[in-house]
C-alpha cells in the first residue's frame, strides 16, 4: 500500500475515476497498464489522447464458412462503429413469450436497415467494443444470409459464450424468440 498519498487523495481520485464511468475492471486494467506512464505525459501536455474509430467495411464479401455459400448479402457502405447507432430490434411476435418462424421474420424485416455479418466478424476482432448489456442474447446480423450446402438457409449470430464472445447460426425454418433480437442500423 502507498504511503505516499493521502486517504482522502486516494477517494478524491476513485470518486473521480466513477463519475468517469470507470468500472473497477478498468481501474484494474489501468493499473496493470505498461502505458500508464504515459497517463502521466497527457496531464502535463507531452501527450495527446487520440480517439481510434472503428471503421468497417460492409461492402466487402463476408465470411463464408467451410460448405456454405452466400445467399443474399446486404452492403453497407463504410460503418463507423458507435453502439449507441444500433438497436436491437425484436418483432411483435418475438415478445411476451411468443415467436416468429425466422422466414416470417425475414419477410418483416424487408426494407429495414439490418447490420449484415462484416459487423459481426469486426466485433468478434474486437470484442471490447460490444456493448455489455448484449450479453445472454444472440444477436443476429440478417443483412447477410447463407445458404449450406444447397439446402437451409441459415443466418449468423453473436453471443457470449461465458468466457468470450462467439458466432453460431440459426436456420430460418426455426422459432425466433426475444432472446434472437436483429442488429439494426439506427438512421
Amino acid at each position: 500500500m502507498s504511503t505516499l498519498y493521502s486517504v482522502g487523495q486516494m477517494n478524491q481520485l476513485g470518486d473521480a475515476l466513477e463519475e468517469a464511468g470507470y468500472t473497477p475492471d478498468d481501474v484494474t486494467k489501468l493499473r496493470s497498464s505498461a502505458h500508464l506512464g504515459d497517463f502521466k505525459k497527457v496531464l502535463y501536455g507531452q501527450a495527446k489522447i487520440v480517439v481510434v474509430k472503428h471503421v468497417i467495411d460492409c461492402d466487402a464479401d463476408p465470411f463464408v464458412p467451410a460448405g456454405w455459400k452466400v445467399e443474399e448479402h446486404k452492403k453497407g457502405g463504410q460503418l463507423e462503429w458507435d453502439p449507441s447507432k444500433v438497436s436491437l430490434y425484436l418483432s411483435e411476435y418475438q415478445k411476451g413469450g411468443r415467436f416468429i418462424q425466422g422466414y416470417d421474420l425475414r419477410k418483416e424485416l424487408e426494407g429495414k436497415p439490418v447490420l449484415n455479418a462484416n459487423v459481426l466478424d469486426y466485433l468478434l476482432d474486437h470484442p471490447e467494443l460490444i456493448p455489455e448489456e448484449w450479453k445472454g442474447k444472440a444477436i443476429f446480423f440478417w443483412g447477410t444470409v447463407y445458404r449450406y450446402s444447397g439446402g437451409s438457409l441459415y443466418v449468423r449470430c453473436l453471443y457470449w459464450g461465458g468466457s468470450q464472445w462467439r458466432w453460431d447460426y440459426d436456420w430460418l425454418v426455426d422459432d425466433w424468440f426475444d432472446d434472437r433480437p436483429v442488429a439494426l442500423a439506427c438512421k
